[in-house]
């Protein structure tokens, strides 16, 4: 099977994937520029050609639009081609790829789990660097305290805290007005 990509409509926009016989090699966030998502995916997956994505890889496409429109999928079954990125982001990649929607993890936690308690800016890099946004959901690793951190998609932090939305992450240990709800309503008798 030689190389494909397809450009696909999502509640958040014009996603692509890019996939090649081991699995997706790519996977691509909305660009406000139009045009420009499919020149981005071009120039990331040169050998690529343009193609209706293969039944398993259009299961994806339906499965990423459901995320997206707020159901809960981890996508963590999707099959990647790990020969795309160097072993130690890829150790990264499955430590941040088991974390469910609507859950958050942050950097150091990532470093912590892969034993290397003090590459918090490594595992920033490397999540910087994925080229699966959503299937790895880079955009659930947050900094320290629940801030945001970087998010190198286009939109940048605009598009981490939409999807996060979506999601309904809980991104601080702060309660939210529905805890508080729950937390001061009173109890009712028998």
């Amino acid at each position: 099977m030689t190389q494909g990509f397809a450009l696909f409509e999502t509640p958040i926009g014009l996603c692509g994937l890019a996939w090649g016989p081991k699995g997706l090699v790519g996977a691509q966030l909305p660009d406000p520029t139009p045009g420009a998502s499919w020149d981005r995916l071009r120039r990331r997956h040169p050998d690529a050609v343009e193609a209706a994505p293969p039944p398993d890889v259009q299961q994806v496409v339906d499965r990423i639009n459901d995320l997206l429109s707020g159901r809960r999928d981890d996508l963590i079954d999707v099959e990647l081609d790990y020969d795309v990125v160097p072993p130690f982001n890829r150790r990264v990649y499955e430590v941040a790829r088991a974390v469910p929607p609507g859950e958050t993890i942050t950097y150091g936690q990532i470093a912590k789990a892969i034993g290397e308690p003090g590459a918090a800016r490594a595992i920033g890099k490397a999540m910087g660097d994925n080229p699966w946004p959503i299937i790895v959901p880079c955009h659930r690793v947050l900094g320290a305290d629940g801030k945001p951190g970087g998010f190198s998609s286009p939109g940048g932090l605009q598009t981490k805290a939409r999807m996060l939305t979506i999601e309904r992450a809980k991104t601080t240990d702060a309660p939210t007005l529905f805890d508080l709800e729950f937390s001061v309503a009173p109890k009712r008798g028998r």
